[in-house]
């Protein structure tokens, strides 16, 4: 019987992505990953109170990471007794060839995965409802949708996002949109995680619970602050530690991600400063601004530190 008609397994409720998940670099040196820094980038976020790291995604390179790297990689940040736990980037056009990853990637216990729908293709909604069943048969591990069309070149409605949320693989969606993620909070039928970085604070104040922001890489205590202070009402203390970031976050996007953020971590000597082509380093111009972005922050003092 095709999978299509088949009804999706029981399966416990699916647990609430919560906190910053951080979409990490991979850490690459001479063509290879660099397993000594990711492990090490790994503990950084942990101690600076990121909820989870989210793997190869397309901060993470992971369309150019072949599975054996991935799965490598993996293995060791998850070594670490106290790792945090890890949802992985799973994607790609065909739609077999993504639930056949995924179900060699289930061997290493992953929170979750985030999904997006076939890109290149722009598939109907129909279609997109078809590819995210299908990878629901793949694993009964939680779905993260991804909503990104920038990236996917196709848009998931609202009403089918809350589709798939009747299912029970599916509890989240990484959203960039700011009417979407506000719509998406107001309805409260699926976790709305924000992935535009500039809107984290908004999202906060909505009530948004969880984000995947790629420019948490940088100053990470201080974004974990912000979310604390939004979540508990100091409306005005959150506004204030936000705001010198935005020059920041605006330079992190200013050429294609992740060149930016690994030129940035690169300055602070925590990778080198590697893609893998296509993909290429940031520009000379940029470094400058870089680095006067981040003084500029690093002079501030945390609402903790001032209490």
């Amino acid at each position: 019987m095709p999978l299509t008609h088949m009804p999706l397994p029981h399966m416990p409720l699916t647990p609430r992505f919560e906190g910053i998940w951080l979409p990490m670099v991979t850490p690459l040196r001479g063509g290879y990953v660099d397993m000594d820094a990711a492990q090490a980038l790994a503990r950084y976020y942990r101690n600076a109170g990121i909820a989870g790291l989210v793997l190869f995604g397309s901060t993470g390179e992971g369309n150019l990471l072949s599975l054996s790297e991935k799965i490598d990689m993996a293995q060791a940040i998850a070594s670490d007794p106290h790792a945090l736990p890890l949802i992985f980037g799973a994607g790609g056009v065909d739609t077999r060839g993504v639930a056949t990853a995924i179900r060699r990637l289930d061997k290493h216990c992953p929170a979750g995965y985030l999904v997006p729908p076939p890109y290149y293709l722009g598939p109907s909604q129909a279609g997109i409802l078809w590819h995210y069943r299908q990878i629901a048969w793949a694993t009964e591990r939680p779905i993260i949708l991804y909503n990104i069309p920038k990236r996917t070149g196709v848009t998931m409605t609202v009403e089918t996002m809350e589709a798939l949320a009747s299912l029970p693989n599916f509890s989240a969606v990484k959203e960039c949109n700011p009417a979407v993620l506000a719509a998406l909070n107001a309805r409260g039928k699926l976790d709305a995680l924000c992935g535009d970085d500039l809107s984290l604070l908004d999202h906060w104040l909505a009530g948004g619970r969880g984000a995947i922001p790629a420019a948490a890489h940088l100053f990470p205590e201080r974004y974990v602050e912000i979310m604390q202070l939004a979540h508990a009402g100091q409306a005005q203390a959150a506004r204030e530690l936000f705001e010198p970031l935005r020059a920041l976050i605006r330079l992190l996007f200013a050429e294609p991600n992740p060149a930016p953020i690994k030129r940035a971590l690169a300055l602070q000597g925590l990778i080198a400063d590697e893609l893998r082509m296509p993909m290429m380093p940031a520009s000379r111009d940029l470094t400058p601004r870089l680095q006067r972005a981040m003084s500029a922050l690093q002079g501030l003092p945390s609402r903790l530190q001032t209490a």
